[in-house]
């Protein structure tokens, strides 16, 4: 389990900042799979530091939740507070909010954070109005991307696949949680084009999970070849990827 209270929270924002630009695509995807109608109340299951919560705020116009468990990354969140926006202390298993109080729910890279994926499944779907809908934005563990950082730290894939379930996995959860699942994944491009100084720049915090279970040695000796290449060639065009989602429904 990955402590957010401790080293992860302090630099959180820092190596994992998402600009305006790309909460504006990030939530206008987010509008194509949800009711055109407005305001919709919304979630945001795991909303950390806050990244996307006010965006939601803006983009459906209704009442927000932001539910963190983390103190240290909710309090970084509260730093810039939205007249839309709630924050609360809770938990995916445990969702500080009444039956059917929401249109919608979205877990932005949350879902492989759950102590109990099945429980917490339960809970979005208790909390969702009839017909509401459940974005799970998340990595599945065959249908992983083949990051460019990856070469510099040769057990990373192998980490970051091991944190996800496959597709068929989250799906069969959804459905034993009451829930129905899209058939096929969706894929949403919304991340802004970076250099390779900058992608250094972000990653060299060790913001991402990954990064927690790797040797020593390994992030020690990845981080100086990358920093090698990023000083030899700061302005090279890294790969955009594509990001995966499953569209969950609660039943009318």
């Amino acid at each position: 389990m990955v402590d957010y209270n401790g080293r992860m929270g302090s630099v959180y924002v820092a190596g994992r900042g998402i600009s305006p630009a790309e909460v504006e695509r990030w939530t206008s995807a987010f509008a194509t799979y949800l009711p055109e109608r407005r305001p919709l109340d919304v979630l945001d299951l795991g909303s950390g530091t806050g990244r996307l919560t006010p965006g939601l705020a803006a983009q459906f116009q209704g009442q927000v939740y932001g539910v963190e468990p983390s103190d240290r990354m909710r309090a970084a969140a509260e730093q810039a507070p939205h007249p839309g926006v709630t924050y609360l202390k809770g938990s995916a298993e445990d969702i500080p909010l009444p039956e059917a109080s929401v249109d919608a729910v979205l877990m932005f890279l949350s879902f492989h954070h759950f102590p109990d994926p099945l429980q917490g499944l339960r809970e979005v779907r208790r909390v969702l109005r009839p017909g509401g809908v459940a974005l799970l934005r998340t990595q599945f563990a065959d249908l992983m991307p083949d990051l460019f950082w990856y070469e510099y730290f040769p057990s990373a894939r192998e980490v970051d696949a091991a944190m996800y379930i496959s597709l068929s996995a989250a799906q069969a959860l959804a459905v034993e949680a009451g829930l129905t699942p899209g058939d096929d994944v969706v894929e949403i491009t919304a991340e802004e084009p970076r250099t390779l100084r900058e992608r250094y720049e972000r990653l060299s915090h060790r913001a991402l999970s990954t990064f927690e279970h790797l040797p020593a040695d390994e992030i020690e000796s990845g981080f100086a070849r990358f920093a090698e290449d990023a000083e030899r060639d700061p302005d090279r065009a890294m790969p955009v990827y594509s990001a995966t989602m499953l569209v969950l429904t609660r039943p009318s």
